[in-house]
């Protein structure tokens, strides 16, 4: 793999889903879909070869990178070279717990693995950052971005949508990366917003959107049963928020899992 002139004999580890890009006009299309300036601290996480290190580093004013393969620190020595604003932790950003900065803005090329759980610790954390653009899965963005009845639409989407607006920004194809994967990617930027929700209420929205879809060939009554105490209980609050008897929780926006959950009066 050549990187800036430099060849680096890389062992690619299927494990952790190694896919890197090298195209310099792509890193700096995805530091610009995610508006990084100086005023910006990036956490990128899976900083991998670093080549989207180096970009971010050219625009941000402070990189955080964590990197779980410390076999690429002998890559990353060189390929991050000179770029003193960037501090790499080689360790599992899902196992972290080091505080993470007041403000921040994460801008990864995820493995798509895990990319699920590191999006939804992101939005369900303490820690939020102001913002996270992320390369995925193009079937993974396309749920990210999702309207509620569609077949991409899932817990994931509806979760999302309390806190926060996605969009595609752009579809990257495989050729774009080494080694190249099965499947194409996009980039999909996550805007943090104030939705005037309530902490308390999304937290309840959250258990009911997770029972929704764990069981989502049921109508929404079944579905909610054990959530809410049973299935009659389950019928009196979504009828009481206003729902048919019949909905299913597919066809449920996060605006509407909040009044259910206000409905239900979970505790």
């Amino acid at each position: 793999m050549i990187i800036d002139g430099n060849y680096f004999n890389i062992n690619f580890n299927k494990k952790y889903g190694q896919n890197f890009i090298t195209d310099k006009n792509l890193l700096a299309a995805i530091c610009a879909d995610a508006g990084v300036t100086k005023e910006d601290t990036v956490i990128e996480i899976g900083a991998g070869a670093g080549t989207l290190t180096s970009a971010l580093a050219e625009k941000a004013g402070r990189v955080i990178a964590y990197e779980i393969d410390e076999n690429l620190a002998p890559v990353l020595s060189v390929t991050l070279a000179g770029k003193e604003n960037v501090s790499v932790i080689y360790e599992d950003f899902m196992k972290n717990s080091t505080p993470l900065p007041e403000r921040f803005k994460v801008v990864a090329n995820l493995p798509y693995y895990v990319t699920t759980p590191i999006v939804m610790r992101l939005l369900e954390g303490n820690e939020r950052p102001s913002s996270v653009t992320v390369m995925v899965q193009k079937e993974v963005a396309e749920r990210l971005v999702a309207l509620p009845g569609s077949g991409e639409y899932g817990a994931i989407t509806a979760s999302l949508n309390l806190v926060a607006d996605a969009k595609i920004t752009r579809v990257v194809g495989r050729q774009n990366f080494l080694p190249p994967p099965n499947v194409d990617s996009a980039v999909v930027r996550i805007d943090i917003q104030d939705k005037g929700f309530k902490e308390e209420d999304i937290l309840r929205a959250r258990k009911l959107i997770r029972a929704a879809f764990n069981m989502r060939r049921k109508t929404l009554s079944n579905a909610l049963a054990g959530a809410l105490g049973g299935k009659e209980a389950a019928a009196r609050a979504i009828e009481k928020a206003g729902f048919s008897p019949s909905v299913r929780g597919e066809t449920l926006s996060a605006e509407d899992y909040i009044a259910l959950s206000k409905a239900a009066s979970l505790p």
